[in-house]
């Protein structure tokens, strides 16, 4: 119970104290007193107002969802597909998602436009996914592995040839760093239009999450506990694909968050995933915030989501395999 109370506090914590970091430092007390003013009567100094509430507010509140809602669909997966590699875009969701938001950088869309279009292309990508893993109206976890791998290899080819194809002076840079991921763009307005598929797939994969623990059991076993499992699969599926196909919609491509924080929610809290999907949340929220804190402030210049999220996670991985000699369950 004392690590749960842990696990909700730390979130928050650590929000505030990356609110008051960057290049315009802040103390605690104006990062507080400048949230507080935005419902009461408090009064705060206007700088630090505009740039808690305006400029990193919107980001906060983006690193905290896109890690969580990423780190709650890579656990899910996980435990549906019952493989410790299984990670958000194991249908494809990522690669469909980029490649609208590609197709809307190629149309001069506007950011609102381009995160819709994003959106779409993902759960498309993922409806396309199910549709090829279907067989005699019978749908099995490794066709479902194979036809999402398929399908991403397509979308990938798809933007490489856009990329080949984009203006190298205009289009191909704005295409190349929004792939490596960012939250430099990100305004209340884009906040409105993706934060409630990720709210709204986070819960229902956390009030399914007891149901994951029947599924990584036999066929026998399952049949006897009663449950519909094909309804509570595609249910864990839609809401992981709502989740991953927002979060890259908002931000870009951002990689490991759905692979590593689930595995060290295992080491903490075993393999029950009563316990590992509220985990891997708040993990996952506090991964990102750091992530992004030091994305905006190690260099003059914002570094990409996606490189710091690689060099940070694949030694900590490395580290994870050699603690534990390759055991997931």
């Amino acid at each position: 119970k004392i690590l749960t109370i842990v696990l909700i506090l730390l979130p928050i914590l650590l929000s505030v104290v990356c609110l008051a970091l960057g290049r315009y430092s802040l103390t605690i007390g104006e990062t507080v007193r400048a949230l507080l003013s935005t419902f009461t009567s408090i009064e705060t100094n206007n700088t630090a107002y505009t740039i808690v509430v305006n400029l990193r507010l919107p980001r906060v509140i983006l690193a905290v969802t896109l890690g969580a809602g990423l780190a709650c669909a890579g656990a899910a997966f996980q435990g549906l597909f019952s493989n410790p590699l299984a990670t958000p875009d194991t249908l494809g969701v990522t690669a469909g998602a980029a490649v609208g938001a590609i197709v809307g950088i190629m149309f001069d869309t506007n950011l609102i436009t381009m995160q819709f279009i994003a959106l779409i292309f993902g759960l498309g990508t993922a409806a396309l996914t199910m549709a090829v893993a279907r067989i005699r109206s019978r749908t099995s976890i490794v066709m479902i592995i194979l036809s999402g791998v398929i399908i991403a290899a397509l979308c990938n080819a798809v933007l490489s040839i856009i990329k080949y194809t984009a203006d190298p002076l205009n289009k191909l840079p704005t295409i190349t760093y929004w792939l490596m991921g960012s939250m430099s763009a990100v305004t209340y307005k884009s906040l409105a239009l993706g934060l409630p598929f990720v709210l709204v797939g986070i819960l229902i994969i956390f009030m399914l999450r007891w149901r994951l623990n029947i599924l990584t059991l036999s066929e026998d076993e399952i049949r006897a506990s009663g449950i519909n499992v094909p309804r509570i699969r595609m249910a864990i599926i839609t809401a992981s694909t709502m989740i991953t196909a927002s979060c890259v919609s908002m931000c870009g491509q951002v990689g490991w968050v759905g692979l590593l924080v689930p595995h060290c929610a295992r080491m903490i809290f075993g393999s029950n995933n009563r316990y590992v999907i509220p985990a891997s949340i708040s993990l996952g929220a506090m991964f990102m915030l750091m992530i992004d804190t030091m994305a905006r402030t190690l260099l003059p210049s914002e570094i990409p989501i996606s490189i710091l999220t690689a060099i940070i996670g694949a030694p900590f991985f490395i580290y994870l395999l050699r603690k534990t000699g390759g055991g997931w369950k």
